[in-house]
């Protein structure tokens, strides 16, 4: 049996264009979260939390190679052993913005980077931003997980994709808004279900403009059920995940097996 994760997710309001300031939220809320009794193991915040959606600006404020991002959070995990999941930022590489999620382990070294693949054209990242190109893989405690950001989650092949190659849990970054909660959830709960994973997904709360996010950060079982839910406030969630319950659920019902790929598989 193995030991559980302690997971943490920081539901944080971002300063849209303001750097500064959230780096400053975001050093406060990991201070509070490693203060616990029970220390997490794991920690995750909100996708884009280092600019917000301030497109407009975004090649003068996004982070210079993740430079900035890389060295704090490194640090970070090095001196709290904590594994970090973080959330994503807006990365500068050469004359592109990349929305990118980085991965730490215990010794802060950087296991894993992610940039996100779908870009939401609702909200304009298509014109300020650049796809990625390949797939968000990691490690954690040896146990193999996947990282997608936020759009993704609409696009099931990607999940699927991760949990053939082995993945047990799913991380996903987001900064979903208003009036699309019932999307969230319902996404999130079809990940988990269909490729009997646990799913990690940390939303920020807040409003930018004339947009308002309304938080619920959840971990769903492989089962599709709720360990944890965050409400609209600003707050840290934690749960324990027991990575035993995904051998369980894939051996009760054994739907990678039963899979028919040469049918529907182009």
């Amino acid at each position: 049996m193995s030991k559980p994760l302690r997971l943490a997710l920081l539901q944080m309001h971002i300063e849209a264009g303001n750097p500064e300031a959230n780096f400053t939220k975001l050093a406060s809320m990991l201070e509070e979260a490693v203060s616990q009794t029970n220390k997490p193991d794991v920690i995750m915040f909100p996708e884009m939390w280092n600019t917000g959606y301030a497109l407009t600006e975004i090649k003068t404020i996004a982070d210079r190679e993740g430079e900035r991002t890389r060295a704090f959070l490194s640090d970070f995990s090095k001196k709290h052993n904590v594994h970090i999941i973080g959330g994503s930022i807006a990365e500068l590489k050469e004359d592109k913005v990349l929305n990118t999620m980085y991965a730490f382990d215990r010794s802060g070294h950087v296991v894993s980077d992610y940039s996100k693949i779908h870009l939401f054209r609702l909200m304009d990242e298509e014109k300020y931003l650049a796809a990625g190109d390949k797939l968000g893989k990691l490690e954690i405690e040896g146990t193999k997980a996947g990282m997608m950001i936020c759009y993704d989650i609409r696009f099931p092949e990607l999940a699927r994709k991760l949990a053939l190659d082995g993945a047990k849990l799913l991380f996903v970054p987001a900064e979903w808004p208003h009036p699309r909660l019932h999307h969230w959830r319902t996404l999130l709960t079809a990940r988990a279900i269909e490729n009997q994973m646990f799913v990690i997904a940390c939303n920020r709360m807040g409003s930018s403009g004339d947009t308002n996010f309304f938080g619920h950060s959840l971990v769903l079982d492989p089962w599709g059920e709720t360990i944890a839910e965050a409400g609209e406030e600003e707050t840290i969630i934690y749960a324990d995940i027991d990575l035993d319950l995904v051998d369980a659920v894939r051996t009760k019902i054994p739907v990678f097996e039963d899979r028919r790929p040469s049918i529907y598989e182009a």
